[in-house]
């Protein structure tokens, strides 16, 4: 498979962007007569769904489905889902080839309990299912980050419990248990039973695995990551600034610190039968007058002390009473506990690059952070007598689904996209007021965003906006205009 060759010019402010030479590439507003692929991505709002189809050699169709789900929050998230499921079934007659999932994710995963039963084997057959090799079960590594995290999720479930007693809920903490699902809705691990039945089999992928030329079809599976390495699925941030000062290893401290009940909390300074919740202490009288509000102490002073105006001193303002209490202020680390456990789940993200017949690239990052997109560089095979790398991938990336939903740490600069010199049509499945609402005023990332459209020449399409002039050309939607968005590659 030969490799495009592509020039590159200078956009207006000086920075580089690229536009294809002749060859196999088509310009981003014209459209090849066969298709060498098509990738609809689904518009179900913030999470991914994405189905991939790529022609036979010998007539029909071979079709890939990567994740199924939509952010808890997401009003009418099951009937969406539905919607979803049930155009897959009409679009792939009822089968799809491969299925593969990229994580652990709500946003990746709902739609399977939420149309469950439209994944009954009558409805829709599954041939093969595809993991990353954080679900093997006989892997030694993976069950000792699935302990981890689900160490951390409880941790932070009896943090949020606490808080919310303590009448102090933390929004970061809560945000980021739903990334699991929620109690009476099903949850991700629901989710992965489900996928795990379509086969008895799945394959669970290691990055370097051999390529896997699809059968019947001219088109070969790259694995990217995760990478089988607990440093660098750890790594989420390229900034030192990122408080690792914890780390998966804070999660026996913050179980001492936040456990419910003084039975299993050995550094609880008092029984649970004499605790009483602040929001009630604030109620009464005592607690009032020597824990909230000025200083009884200092404003009823004798005199020639600080608060008494007989005294002919001038007064200081009533000290404020607030350093007697301990509040929640101790909790604040499990904030950053609750990022690092969503973004560990992130980096475990399986990453694949599907290269077509002619040496184009289509890169399926799911929520990869730097850690996972780093390991990359060190990844070379040997196809056909001819190397190939990850860095080589990605010079060859024509298609790019934009990392985390274009969020700021989920594709890399030098070592990701300015290496990516084919680049021409960018998807971000972002629903950007849903992020607002959940506190991600910055997904997806503007810098992100205006360097995508540099180097596509605007051919950045999002689930949450109209189909870009650019792309207007190559782009079908369903007749509602509302359900999905597919490119002709």
């Amino acid at each position: 498979m030969a490799a495009s060759k592509t020039t590159k010019k200078t956009a207006k402010g000086g920075s580089p962007t690229r536009k294809a030479a002749a060859g196999p590439n088509p310009g981003a507003g014209t459209r090849q007569a066969t298709p060498a692929a098509r990738v609809r991505m689904y518009r179900q709002g913030l999470g991914d769904c994405f189905l991939i189809t790529l022609p036979r050699k010998t007539g029909g169709s071979y079709y890939i489905m990567i994740d199924c789900g939509v952010i808890l929050g997401t009003p009418d998230a099951a009937f969406k889902m539905r919607a979803v499921v049930s155009d897959v079934i009409a679009t792939t007659r009822g089968h799809l080839d491969l299925l593969i999932i990229t994580h652990e994710h709500w946003d990746h995963l709902s739609g399977f309990v939420q149309a469950r039963d439209l994944f009954q084997s009558d409805k829709l057959k599954v041939d093969k299912v595809w993991l990353a090799w954080t679900e093997d079960p006989e892997d030694d590594l993976a069950k000792h980050l699935r302990t981890e995290r689900q160490a951390l999720r409880l941790a932070l479930a009896s943090a949020s419990a606490r808080m919310r007693l303590a009448g102090n809920p933390d929004p970061m903490i809560d945000g980021v248990m739903e990334f699991f699902g929620a109690a009476g809705q099903g949850t991700t691990g629901d989710a992965l039973k489900i996928v795990k039945g379509f086969t008895p089999t799945p394959r669970y992928c290691r990055p370097g695995d051999a390529p896997v030329d699809l059968e019947g079809v001219d088109a070969r599976l790259y694995v990217l990551g995760p990478p089988h390495d607990e440093k660098m699925i750890k790594r989420f941030n390229p900034s030192k600034s990122h408080p690792e000062t914890y780390g998966m290893a804070a999660v026996e401290n913050l179980n001492g610190l936040v456990s419910p009940s003084a039975e299993t909390d050995s550094a609880a300074p008092f029984d649970p039968i004499v605790q009483i919740p602040l929001p009630a202490a604030e109620q009464v009288p005592f607690f009032q007058a020597h824990y909230w509000g000025p200083d009884s102490d200092v404003r009823n002073g004798e005199p020639g002390e600080l608060g008494n105006t007989n005294s002919g001193v001038e007064t200081a303002a009533p000290a404020d009473q607030s350093w007697r209490r301990i509040d929640t202020d101790w909790l604040a680390a499990s904030s950053d506990l609750a990022l690092q456990l969503d973004s560990a789940t992130n980096n475990t993200s399986l990453a694949l690059a599907i290269e077509l017949g002619d040496g184009r690239v289509l890169l399926f990052a799911a929520d990869a952070q730097v850690g996972n997109w780093l390991s990359w560089e060190d990844l070379s095979w040997t196809v056909k007598g001819q190397p190939v790398t990850g860095p080589d991938l990605l010079k060859r990336t024509y298609f790019y689904k934009t990392g985390h939903h274009g969020s700021h740490n989920a594709t890399l600069r030098e070592q990701g996209l300015e290496l990516m010199n084919a680049l021409e049509v960018a998807v971000i499945p972002v629903d950007h007021d849903m992020a607002v609402k959940k506190g991600w005023g910055n997904m997806p990332l503007d810098e992100l965003e205006r360097r995508l459209n540099e180097i596509t020449n605007d051919g950045v399409l999002r689930i949450d906006k109209g189909v870009p002039p650019a792309l207007a050309g190559r782009v079908e939607q369903d007749p509602s205009k509302t359900l999905y968005y597919e490119v002709a590659i």
